[in-house]
């Protein structure tokens, strides 16, 4: 059970964010929104952090910016132009969610991002922490914000020793979090505690001898600093072989676009799927799976590459195989749309990441004279 946390006399609230703002003011990383205070630009570079490092998402968000300028710009685009600027980084679904986003806003508030709590959480894909770094960071309202780095200095300096996650133990983190922003540069304090997590309080190894608030962390004290905060143990992700069919029909290839919704939803892949238990190969998986999704024949070739992936939830190896179309006009029962393209073609459609290393593979042979 989650101990209820309390402010030690020796962790003070004013020394504590002192401390930190201290550290930050010498050691603070040089990020590109950082030289933003554009609400529309703060909003991009935290929905492009999430569940991505920083130093990935330090490109994407120079591409992003280039490409979509302001967010009448991006609320004008076309989902797969977003998708294909973020191409590569995973997650899509925050891509369709901020794409969705942009238009409410632009409809709602006349193109000007809300600075009100309740009316960012209203809008797709902004949850609590989105909302509430948007609102200190480009709004310098007083919010604090909690994420997996937060979390981790608040549960070790104020020796918080409950499990991640749980109900309890993330209701603690945050009221602490509300007791403890500064007021005075609620945004400032708010990067400074996620770049000391970042930097020194760091998962596994924190660097103890070179931390500010050694002194006073309560974690430490307690010989507790390599311990928390504890984290769920996470069930092993299961694996999955499934199957993509380079489809070759005279000099083009057939891909197909995923349906809006859902995982890589509205990106373009091989067509295929994953293996059942009934299947008694990868070829004869392959076959079925195109009968229900296009209702086409093929004749199902040799193989051309195996390519593994991990998702959050689980891991694939994907099978890729040469194939000929024998019969049949493509319908799209499994898909959203479908295109018979040249290969050099493909690159203009965006394309997960274990599809795209199909592609790169495939742009250097001709896979026409490969296949018998």
């Amino acid at each position: 059970m989650t101990q209820p946390f309390s402010v030690d006399e020796s962790v003070r609230p004013d020394a504590f964010r002192a401390s930190l703002l201290k550290w930050y003011a010498a050691n603070r990383r040089c990020l590109p929104w950082r030289a933003h205070r554009d609400p529309y630009a703060v909003w991009v570079s935290e929905v492009l952090l999430q569940q991505t490092r920083v130093d990935q998402a330090e490109s994407y968000f120079h591409r992003f910016l280039t490409a979509f300028p302001s967010l009448f710009a991006l609320s004008e685009a076309r989902q797969s132009e977003v998708l294909k600027i973020c191409e590569g980084m995973g997650y899509y679904a925050r891509a369709r969610n901020l794409h969705q986003a942009a238009k409410v806003v632009r409809e709602r508030y006349q193109g000007v991002v809300p600075d009100r709590l309740e009316d960012l959480l209203s809008l797709p894909g902004v949850g609590p922490y989105t909302a509430r770094a948007i609102l200190s960071i480009a709004f310098g309202l007083k919010h604090a914000v909690v994420d997996g780095n937060v979390k981790r200095v608040l549960s070790r300096v104020f020796n918080l020793d409950g499990e991640i996650g749980s109900g309890d133990h993330e209701k603690a983190l945050w009221n602490l979090a509300e007791s403890l922003v500064d007021s005075g540069d609620p945004g400032g304090y708010n990067q400074a505690l996620m770049d000391f997590g970042s930097l020194v309080c760091r998962p596994g190894k924190p660097k103890c001898p070179e931390c500010p608030l050694q002194s006073v962390c309560l974690a430490r004290k307690a010989g507790k600093e390599n311990i928390l905060p504890r984290k769920k143990v996470k069930p092993q992700r299961p694996h999955y072989d499934v199957s993509a069919g380079i489809i070759m029909g005279d000099d083009h290839v057939l891909i197909t676009k995923r349906f809006p919704q859902g995982l890589l939803g509205g990106l373009w892949e091989f067509p295929g799927g994953k293996k059942e238990a009934s299947d008694e190969s990868m070829e004869a998986c392959l076959t079925r799976e195109i009968d229900e999704e296009l209702a086409i024949r093929i004749r199902v070739g040799p193989l051309f590459m195996k390519v593994r992936h991990a998702y959050t939830h689980f891991r694939i190896t994907l099978h890729a195989f040469l194939c000929r179309h024998t019969g049949g006009e493509p319908q799209t029962i499994g898909c959203a749309d479908y295109r018979w393209v040249e290969v050099s073609e493909i690159r203009d459609y965006p394309f997960p990441k274990a599809d795209r290393k199909i592609l790169e593979t495939l742009e250097t042979v001709n896979p026409f004279r490969m296949m018998p």
